[in-house]
């Protein structure tokens, strides 16, 4: 592997299982991660974790915050920002209540992984620092799923700030691989007095980068990275702030990327349609 694509060894025998009719595709989970940003002296820098070696899926990976939509993020929730409908336009969704439920992924996770709120106490505020006791109590018996999001929110009095996030791309895990997920990414801006906080139980690292520099360390080989973070991290290079590429997000494409593999001559080959980068050929005779 001469860049950091990470690349499952399982992944071939499962697309020829496919290919052969032998595997039946498991239906993806909605998720949502989130490019976090600040503005350094040499333009933006991107939050980023990198997953712990003995997690089964991309272990060893650097990602974004982000996770499974809980089936309470679609419980009703103080909300700010667009409706629920505009975003469920955006997003490529029927019912509102989902789109919803997608937003607030993006959010509570943000808050679980990296320490970070994008809520206040009204429509057009948010909250400061998020670092005391009372907020890690709340912080873990959210990962335990001890206490959903809505009731988190609806105790403290806070608003959700949906405004604050700009949705950005979407990327479906190929059929053949067991864990799939149907995910959203949104960008954001650290929000001023806040600051993340390496608390993820998923990560044993945790780094601001500017985007160029991520992208130089995988084409290195130096970070391992799944496609989708990569093509992420490659398209916020013409942002030259944060609040420049929150702009941004309306322009970007979400229509759902999805690798294609098919067997030819003996050979695994994968794509990554819009993405040539990623093609890959496995096995066989090149």
């Amino acid at each position: 592997m001469s860049n950091g694509q990470w690349y499952p060894p399982e992944w071939p025998d499962r697309i020829r299982a496919l290919a052969a009719g032998e595997l039946v595709p498991v239906t993806p989970r909605r998720a949502a991660t989130v490019l976090l940003l600040r503005d350094a002296g040499a333009g933006p820098e991107v939050h980023m974790l990198r997953r712990r070696t003995s997690m089964a899926f991309a272990g060893g990976a650097y990602a974004y915050p982000g996770g499974g939509v809980d089936p309470r993020d679609e419980q009703p929730v103080r909300w700010a920002g667009p409706s629920r409908e505009e975003w469920a336009g955006r997003l490529g969704l029927d019912d509102p209540a989902q789109a919803q439920a997608v937003v607030c992924a993006a959010v509570r996770e943000t808050f679980e992984e990296a320490g970070v709120l994008l809520a206040g106490e009204t429509p057009d505020t948010v909250v400061g620092d998020t670092t005391g006791d009372d907020w890690e109590r709340d912080r873990a018996a959210l990962v335990a799923h001890e206490l959903s999001f809505a009731d988190f929110l609806d105790r403290r009095g806070l608003v959700l700030r949906s405004d604050l996030l700009g949705a950005w791309a979407r990327w479906i895990t190929p059929e053949f691989e067991q864990r799939r997920y149907d995910t959203w990414f949104f960008v954001a801006v650290l929000p001023e007095g806040q600051r993340t906080r390496d608390v993820s139980g998923e990560a044993d690292r945790t780094v601001w980068t500017r985007p160029a520099d991520a992208a130089d360390g995988y084409d290195r080989g130096e970070l391992t990275m799944m496609p989708p973070t990569i093509a992420t991290l490659r398209s916020l290079r013409p942002c030259s702030t944060a609040a420049e590429a929150l702009a941004a997000a309306g322009k970007q494409s979400l229509t759902p990327v999805l690798a294609q593999a098919r067997v030819e001559g003996g050979q695994v080959v994968l794509t990554w349609p819009g993405h040539d980068e990623f093609t890959k050929r496995v096995g066989g005779t090149p």
